[in-house]
């Protein structure tokens, strides 16, 4: 038998630092040691047989010293010796000496102790030698009435087995496990014993199920889980026996058990597409996110939920559920909370909206009242986001929303409040109705308003859209009370030397003497017991100034232009007319001359000069073309922007639709599992096949478009064709681990003992355990398994060796030096996708930047960018828009998100030199950024090695 045909079932730990132990010792010690030596030398035998020596001088010694032996150590010690000793000669025929072992495994089974029972029937079922299982087969049958229940449920598994393998032993084991299923009361026998009957007579397992059908839910979890599982298949292989089972899975969704719930609502939704049917599984799923504790599970059952939702005739069903969906807020992870918001934003209508709302506003006014939590401003900025979308889905809402909403404008967490921001000024321009509420309720929030940003949106607002005579009175009141004093310069050195003629007056008071806890003492003074107001007592606008943000005064001084000749308009009387515009112009005149003086942090830049400059002069001349410019066509602007921005939506909700409701036409392929792998037909796929093939890793991006799909181009050549030892690996990559399947062949003539393979690795790569060693045969080969945890995404190299001893040669160890395997980082990465804003503060924020040049031969820009993105699987943010049309350059933003949770970004930089001709490659940069310099580092590695490949 080969090395790969030889299983193992069990796992031994050995020290390598120990002397291997000679035969005669062994036999020493098995014949005349007490219970521990012969203990500590049957190990020994159990190791060395496993590193390839046969040993059969001792084969006797054992079954005439060791064998008889009642200790319960030494009885498992055996039970692992017989299974991995070679039972047969050389041509194949049973050893004499197994007779005797074949009758002490008889007596074992009729022990009075169930432990000695229950495991040597555990042994039977590793044994594939049929002459020794014959002489036991009256004692197994025996062992199914034994009053234990772990001796039952063994021997069920012991007969199984047989029958599964040498079914002339136990040609009526179908027959005999019903009947003792039938009278069984264990629920671990039951389980055992149905499973064999689903495998061995599928009729038989159904005719018992039909028979307590409505008993099942009174049956044990492990056993309603065979139950769920049978009935599956059944249905899946025979659509007829549906009606049948579907009352039983309706039963077993009311289970005890959160595992059997959740399977028997994914076995209903695959037999029935009835309303009913559906709102059954879909409300089994919400119970089981809101009742089980671990986010895990919350996540993957909402994901299930998802996908029910893509079915376009479901979708109806679960929108019913929209507000039970809600209840899953109440966890605290922020990640369940964003799928969920998604989910229910999906599934809104104009049936639910109204409750989904005010659902939406208690969350919102709830995060108010919560301590500070590191999520609890990302809840609400997602909270602000949800709102914002019904909002536009349903106008109708947006009356309620918006006051709630817009109290957080002067929220200290700038992302929600900018959020909000961006909400209030879509409002605005769509609803022409909601203008005065949101007018009011901005000058009500404005002077609370901590962030510059923020202000400046607002401030923006007002002056856009302000078009009464008392709301721009109001508008200027509001900036006069958030400026202060003017001018400005005047009144701040009046309270500087306000301030120092206080701090004289107080220094002339008497000090006064304080004793310390150390005996010594302490001066304190009235000026030190007293702080300076100066700097809470600012009013925001003027605090902003004297930090030197002058960019929100070009923002103020366009604002105050555009109410000043809207004022103008709508006002008739001349002197107030000259009156209001004179006030605006001081303002924006005070602001220049403050910052031209020492008094801000940092002085005004000349941008923000010439935007103030030109709204004076505007405001000086006050012409109607200004006002055309000023009053119409800013507004004009931001209609055409959301206008796009809509029909982008629309036009990616189309799509969703319809790659949603694609139909199968008469003359489509049927896809059959062995032939092609498709996973379009998912819902009329086996889902445990599925769920298997997951289990075996094809969870991967590369391998979950063909599961089936040959090894070989992923196996990696270690060593050369000509070196003693040849070896190959198949490199697995399944999300946190790799593992290694490496085939060892040795292609001397000579034994080679310890042959192991040494293996290091470089990187965030850590090896799990180290192979233990082998002994090869001449011209044998063997496999060995090594798995390696992946702690980050970045590239990993493992490399190492092969060393051996030559049996018979006195020479030192043999060593063959390994290729290296490069573990590529695109098995870690996925497509994801942010907004422009989240892109910026992350770009912002990540410390490590690499930059990477283009080298390539493609001629085309798009054609490049399109290649990048495939060769790194990353998301270009850039719309389809910005990088239509042809003008000799482009730049692009790229994102992706490793398994890890690590974020990358890219910018793309590239462009077209005109003056090398129509054939000359793309030229330019691309500048990689992510928090660890690991994945900066790798990625541009990956970037740098496809465009290699792509020249010539």
């Amino acid at each position: 038998m080969t090395a790969a045909e030889n299983v193992c079932y069990t796992l031994i730990n050995v020290s390598l630092d120990s002397e291997p132990p000679n035969e005669v010792t062994l036999k020493m010690d098995l014949e005349k040691g007490d219970v521990k030596i012969k203990t500590d030398a049957l190990k020994k035998v159990i190791i060395m047989i496993l590193n390839g020596e046969k040993l059969p001088g001792l084969l006797m010694t054992i079954i005439r010293f060791v064998l008889p032996l009642q200790d319960h150590t030494i009885k498992k010690l055996l039970l692992v010796f017989w299974e991995i000793v070679p039972k047969t000669t050389p041509d194949g025929k049973l050893l004499q000496e197994m007779i005797l072992v074949c009758d002490a495994y008889r007596k074992d089974l009729q022990h009075p102790n169930e432990f000695i029972r229950g495991s040597t029937l555990r042994f039977l079922c590793k044994l594939k030698e049929p002459e020794l299982l014959e002489p036991l087969m009256p004692a197994i049958r025996g062992c199914l009435e034994h009053r234990h229940s772990y001796v039952r449920r063994n021997a069920v598994l012991a007969i199984y087995t047989i029958y599964r393998n040498f079914e002339h032993l136990i040609p009526d084991a179908p027959e005999l496990i019903h009947d003792f299923l039938v009278n069984e009361k264990d629920a671990s026998c039951k389980r055992n014993a149905f499973m064999m009957l689903i495998h061995a007579d599928q009729d038989r397992a159904l005719d018992y199920l039909s028979t307590c059908i409505d008993q099942v839910h009174t049956f044990g979890d492990i056993l309603q889980l065979v139950i769920v599982e049978l009935i599956y298949k059944v249905c899946h292989a025979n659509p007829t026996e549906r009606a049948r089972f579907i009352r039983c899975i309706y039963n077993l969704l009311q289970s005890s058990s959160p595992a059997v719930k959740y399977e028997a609502a994914g076995t209903l939704v695959t037999l029935s597409s009835a309303p009913t049917a559906i709102k059954a599984a879909a409300q089994c799923y919400i119970d089981l996110i809101i009742k089980e504790s671990d986010n895990n599970v919350k996540l993957i059952v909402l994901d299930r939920l998802i996908e029910l939702k893509e079915h376009p005739t479901h979708e109806r069903v679960l929108q019913d559920l929209v507000m039970d969906i809600l209840r899953v807020l109440t966890t605290p992870d922020l990640e369940v909370r964003k799928k969920t918001l998604q989910l229910a934003l999906d599934l809104v209508s104009s049936r639910n909206v109204e409750e989904l709302v005010i659902v939406l506003k208690k969350e919102v006014i709830k995060t108010n009242n919560v301590s500070e939590h590191e999520d609890t401003d990302k809840y609400r900025q997602l909270l602000v986001r949800t709102l914002h979308s019904c909002s536009v889905r349903f106008p109708d809402m947006a009356g309620s929303v918006i006051p709630v909403l817009m109290e957080f404008l002067s929220d200290s967490n700038e992302a929600a409040s900018a959020d909000v921001l961006e909400f209030v000024r879509e409002a605005i321009q769509r609803f022409e109705s909601l203008r005065m509420v949101i007018i009011e309720k901005m000058l009500e929030v404005f002077h609370a308003i901590k962030s510059v940003k923020i202000y400046r949106g607002a401030l923006w607002i007002l002056g856009e859209y302000c078009s009464t005579k008392d709301d721009i009175q109001s508008v200027m009141t509001e900036i006069r009370r958030s400026l202060g004093e003017i001018p400005i310069v005047e009144s701040e050195i009046k309270k500087e030397t306000g301030e120092m003629k206080m701090e004289d007056d107080v220094q002339v008071i008497p000090t006064q003497k304080l004793v310390t806890e150390m005996g010594t003492y302490a001066t304190q003074s009235a000026l030190s017991s007293r702080p300076s107001k100066k700097e809470e007592d600012r009013p925001p606008l003027r605090g902003f100034l004297l930090d030197g943000d002058f960019f929100v005064a070009g923002a103020l001084a366009t604002t105050l232009t555009k109410i000043a000749l809207r004022y103008v308009l709508i006002v008739q009387d001349k002197k107030k007319q000259n009156s209001f515009v004179a006030e605006a112009m001081l303002i924006m005149a005070t602001i220049l001359h403050l910052g031209k003086s020492s008094l801000p942090k940092k002085p005004i830049t000349d941008d923000d000069v010439d935007r103030i400059s030109l709204c004076l002069k505007v405001l000086s001349e006050c012409s109607p073309l200004m006002n055309d410019i000023f009053n119409k066509e800013c507004r004009k602007s931001l209609s055409q922007m959301l206008s796009a921005k809509m029909e982008e939506e629309k036009l990616s909700q189309k799509k969703e639709s319809e790659k949603r409701n694609m139909t199968v036409q008469p003359d489509d392929p049927i896809s059959f599992m062995q032939l092609m792998a498709k996973n379009e037909m998912s819902s009329k796929e086996d889902q445990f096949q599925l769920s298997l093939l997951a289990a075996m890793g094809n969870t991967q991006r590369k391998e979950a478009s063909d599961p089936l799909a040959s090894k070989l181009n992923k196996v990696t050549q270690l060593t050369g064709f000509s070196d003693p030892v040849y070896a190959e690996a198949y490199v697995h990559v399944n999300q946190y681990d790799i593992v290694l399947d490496v085939l060892v062949v040795n292609q001397t003539s000579d034994t080679l003992q310890n042959c192991t393979l040494e293996l290091a690795t470089l990187g965030d790569l850590k090896l799990v355990e180290k192979p233990s060693p082998l002994t090869l045969a001449p011209h044998d080969f063997a496999n060995i398994k090594a798995n390696v945890k992946v702690a980050s995404t970045e590239n990993g190299i493992i490399f190492g060796n092969i060393v051996y001893d030559v049996s018979g040669a006195a020479s030192d160890r043999n060593c063959v030096v390994l290729s290296d395997i490069h573990i590529d980082i695109m098995d870690y990465i996925q497509p994801a996708s942010c907004t422009d804003a989240e892109f910026r503060q992350m770009w912002a924020e990540f410390e490590w930047e690499n930059k990477v040049t283009v080298n390539t031969n493609i001629i085309d820009l798009n054609e490049y960018l399109q290649h990048i993105l495939k060769s790194t699987n990353m998301k270009c943010l850039t719309p389809e828009k910005a990088l239509s049309g042809y003008c000799g350059f482009m730049a692009a933003n790229l994102y992706a998100r490793s398994i890890f949770g690590e974020d990358a970004l890219a910018n793309v930089s590239i462009e077209k030199p005109v003056h090398l001709g129509p054939d000359a490659p793309v030229s330019g940069h691309i500048r990689i950024r992510a928090k660890s310099q690991g994945m900066a580092l790798s990625l541009g590695d990956k970037i740098n090695l496809s465009q290699k490949k792509t020249k010539g």
